[in-house]
């Protein structure tokens, strides 16, 4: 692995963790601590199955004729 690589690599973590930090700022305003994890596994969950799930989407929308 090229040093290069390792360097975009490194960016792109980089990049998931802003993001992560950003989303814990938002939900310090409206959720107290001890319910973050109320919010965030939920959540983690859903992102999950839509993740998992969506390669076979557009075959469902056809089947079911969803616009």
């Amino acid at each position: 692995m090229s040093l290069n690589t390792i360097s975009n690599i490194g960016v792109n973590i980089q990049e998931k963790a802003t993001v992560i930090w950003n989303v814990a700022d938002m939900l310090r305003g409206p959720f107290k601590p001890h319910e973050y994890g109320l919010v965030i596994l939920p959540m983690n969950v859903v992102k999950r199955f839509n993740d998992c799930l969506m390669p076979t989407y557009l075959d469902f929308r056809l089947t079911f004729k969803i616009s």
